[in-house]
């Protein structure tokens, strides 16, 4: 290990100066009881013999016991340096016992921390690895099964072939999905997903977004509306791709898990004058308060089953939540179970004309 020594005197100092003066006034006093001295005497014995004591003292002190408490110090550098910290290494050893003391507790705490980071990133990692393998099984081993049957026979009737076709042609779709979606998640958070900005009446898009969804409202009957019957245009800068795929994920979120019959309603709100809440409310299910914060990460979902039986890849709600931190925006999640969910997210005010 190779790393400097950092002298410290303040300890030889200190214990020189006690040492020199405690010698030096239990001699003078022995001298004075014994021998009697004038006081002019008493007093040059005094001054030569706290000189003498005091520099034979700090000499004694700095070498032997700043040498044995090194050989112990550098012992502790040395088991630090199989963890192999630089930002530790890189500090002279410091035989100040408080400095010391200062510089592991800090070291310490900082390993603590990381350590529980890679705890925390380890098992992110195993649940994200074990969520991808089951998404694309699935989807996967319809298609193989499909397959594997046509080429066993069935490829001779027409019927069954065409049929089969099509449904293998859904999973290989599903695969397609789930691939994107991972890739435009990977650009989103390495920032390599260029936003193209311009200004648009939000109002309009959320309408847009209605008809699009209408028949996969109308079966289960949920009525898809605005709050305000009699809402003006309302325009923001953002990318009007991004944010239409945003409503889009949100609507179809409320639409999955909102009750029959139920009602999907969507608020343009003037938060301030720079900016502009959506805000999108169902009547469903709800989520439990333990599950809403994990609810946008990737692949996590609160009905494992359910969820999968309804479609998806997953990603959506994580892919919107940094659509928004893209945006440099906010979202917000409020949920009551058996009364419903609650969508929101700002967006920049258009600069007026």
């Amino acid at each position: 290990m190779n790393v400097s020594f950092k002298k410290t005197y303040k300890f030889a100092v200190k214990s020189a100066l006690y040492i020199s003066l405690f010698s030096t006034g239990f001699v003078m006093l022995l001298v004075s009881v014994m021998f009697q001295l004038p006081l002019r005497s008493l007093l040059l014995f005094g001054f030569i013999f706290i000189l003498v004591i005091y520099i034979f003292s700090f000499i004694v002190l700095q070498h032997r016991v700043e040498r044995f408490i090194y050989r112990r110090v550098k012992k502790i550098y040395d088991d630090v340096s199989l963890l192999e910290s630089s930002t530790f290494l890189d500090q002279p050893i410091a035989t100040d016992m408080e400095t010391l003391t200062r510089e592991v507790k800090k070291f310490a705490t900082d390993k603590k921390l990381e350590i529980e980071m890679l705890k925390v990133r380890e098992e992110y990692r195993r649940e994200f690895l074990g969520n991808v393998s089951h998404e694309l099984k699935t989807p996967l081993f319809t298609v193989q099964g499909y397959i594997d049957t046509l080429l066993d026979g069935a490829m001779e009737d027409k019927v069954i072939r065409k049929k089969y076709l099509k449904r293998a042609e859904k999973g290989v779709e599903r695969l397609i999905y789930i691939v994107e979606d991972l890739d435009m998640i990977t650009k989103l958070e390495v920032g390599d997903l260029n936003l193209d900005i311009t200004e648009f009446d939000i109002v309009e898009l959320i309408q847009n977004v209605f008809d699009l969804l209408e028949m996969k409202a109308e079966k289960k009957k949920i009525t898809l509306e605005f709050e305000n019957y009699h809402i003006l245009p309302n325009y923001v800068r953002a990318d009007r791709d991004r944010i239409q795929q945003i409503v889009e994920n949100l609507i179809v979120n409320s639409i999955k898990y909102g009750n029959p019959k139920g009602t999907t309603e969507v608020a343009v709100v003037n938060l301030t004058k720079e900016k502009v809440l959506i805000r999108i409310t169902d009547n469903g299910e709800g989520i439990e308060k333990q599950n809403i914060p994990r609810l946008f990460e990737r692949f996590y979902r609160i009905d494992k089953s359910g969820a999968r039986s309804e479609g998806g890849s997953g990603l959506g709600l994580a892919i919107v939540k940094h659509i928004i931190e893209a945006h440099k925006e906010k979202i917000f999640v409020e949920s009551e179970i058996g009364v419903g969910s609650q969508f929101s997210f700002t967006l920049t005010k258009a600069v007026k004309q």
